[in-house]
């Protein structure tokens, strides 16, 4: 059977980990606090102005939510952080809509899906922070939120990402964290090889506990009731009088963000659920494989964790367009060209905020706009989980390899990369689409990674499994309301 984590398993490791906690001021936040920053202590608010966002410091805790007031040093909090891409820019009438992880720590939301995974495990004393090392396996921001979380609640960390990832990555995580950083082959796409490094450490090192963002439901959990909330927040206040929330796109990665959809779905039941991945490594679209450059996206496999039964559609996004629109919104010339097609400068200002699978997620949005001909009163939200704060490297290797960034490539990538997004690579999955997708599974995860067959078809067949998994949050919430209590912190 799937295990929900709902008691405690071990009290000398619990114990261990509120002594850890008492001696270096750590306090763990309510799941119910990073939804809504209102009910945190004003004392820690107080603080948390003279604190930058990626300090680290163990009161940025309290910052792991879509609410921080967007600023680099001493900011509380407000509404969501979101961005409306403008009719001019899109070419289509219904509104695409991005909630901005520019805004978290690390400048990514990842570290919330992070907290989802290592916060239980400490508060059930199934992790020690004094003996054990978090291992974080990622194809990028996930080991860097595990890695920053990891430091915040006292205790170590090991980073694995592909090699090809970008420096900025690296550097951060050596330099700042001082994580442990294994670097595995190959690229976006390479995930067999960060699995193949967490069973080698699994079987060698006692003192390392993985956090496989992959099959962690603390990651889905998380963004089910954190970043679900958040979206429906955003909804209704660009929402229009006869407006409807249309279609909720993500980028498929580890199916963390994705979850969101199945929330959702509870007040917007026809609402249209769409997966995001590359052209270049079609895997849910036609069990495709391969390896492409839009980062923060891991493929060649179905991820444990990701609820194939709330997917409605699958677009593929060919990586080219990625990157040529991505200098479109980050060079001098792209926003000289899209100034005078009638982008406002205030929007143009803002691009920046978007990071590479954000812009996949836009071109599958307008995708799926086209495909269900949709109206100015249908609204689609998508994220945009990072950046481009996160890949300055990269367009000072698009520059090298194609040169300087011309007016006359600005028209041609807009025109063509944008405005001419059509809706073709994509499918609308029907139920025997969806079952052929959740099979997939089990070529990961049972034949590699030892799940058990029942479990696999625990996922599919049990109908109330997936909010078993989900509403784990609230028993979370009163564990550490409990830990909180026995360090008795938030008296001082």
């Amino acid at each position: 059977m799937i295990p929900v984590t709902t008691k405690v398993t071990n009290e000398k490791v619990l114990q261990n980990a509120v002594n850890r906690f008492k001696e270096r001021g750590i306090i763990l936040p309510t799941f119910e606090q990073q939804r809504n920053p209102d009910l945190i202590p004003d004392k820690i608010k107080d603080q948390l102005k003279n604190i930058g966002l990626w300090e680290i410091n163990p009161l940025n805790l309290f910052r792991i939510t879509w609410k921080n007031e967007p600023k680099d040093k001493g900011g509380l909090f407000g509404k969501v952080n979101y961005i409306e891409l403008p009719k001019e820019l899109t070419g289509i009438d219904a509104k695409i809509v991005l909630l901005l992880g520019k805004w978290f720590p690390t400048g990514a939301h990842k570290v919330g899906a992070a907290y989802g995974c290592l916060a239980p495990r400490i508060t059930t004393g199934e992790f020690d922070p004094t003996y054990h090392k978090a291992v974080w396996p990622s194809t990028g921001n996930y080991c860097r939120g595990g890695a920053f979380d990891s430091k915040l609640m006292g205790t170590e960390s090991v980073a694995i990402l592909p090699e090809e990832m970008s420096k900025e990555r690296f550097t951060w995580l050596k330099e700042v964290i001082g994580s442990e950083v294994i670097a595995t082959h190959g690229c976006e796409s390479n995930v067999k090889e960060i699995y193949d490094k967490c069973w080698e450490i699994k079987d060698t090192r006692p003192d390392c506990i993985i956090f496989n963002q992959f099959d962690e439901f603390g990651n889905a959990a998380w963004h089910y009731n954190t970043t679900g909330k958040a979206v429906e927040e955003v909804y209704n206040e660009v929402k229009t009088k006869n407006g409807k929330l249309a279609a909720y796109v993500s980028a498929t990665g580890s199916a963390g963000t994705i979850a969101a959809g199945d929330y959702l779905r509870t007040f917007a039941p026809h609402i249209k659920v769409v997966a995001s991945e590359a052209l270049q490594c079609p895997t849910l679209l036609m069990n495709g494989f391969g390896g492409h450059r839009i980062e923060g996206i891991g493929d060649k496999h179905v991820p444990w964790v990701h609820n194939v039964k709330n997917t409605d559609v699958v677009t593929a996004i060919d990586d080219e367009d990625c990157m040529r629109i991505f200098r479109l919104f980050n060079e001098k010339e792209g926003h000289k060209y899209l100034k005078s097609v009638g982008i406002s400068q205030e929007m143009i200002d803002n691009l920046h905020l978007i990071g590479i699978s954000g812009i996949g997620n836009i071109l599958s949005a307008i995708k799926t706009a086209k495909y269900y001909e949709m109206t100015a009163d249908d609204v689609i939200i998508s994220i945009a989980t990072d950046s481009a704060d996160m890949y300055q490297s990269r367009l000072e290797e698009l520059t090298h390899q194609k040169g300087n960034y011309t007016e006359i490539q600005a028209i041609k990538d807009f025109e063509k990369c944008m405005l001419g997004t059509k809706a073709d690579t994509m499918k609308e999955l029907g139920y025997n689409d969806r079952k052929a997708i959740h099979n997939l599974k089990y070529f990961t995860w049972v034949e590699q990674q030892g799940k058990e067959v029942e479990d696999l078809n625990q996922l599919w067949y049990d109908r109330e499994i997936w909010d078993k998994l989900f509403g784990q949050v609230n028993r979370w919430d009163e564990l550490i309301r409990e830990f909180n209590e026995r360090t008795g912190l938030l008296k001082g």
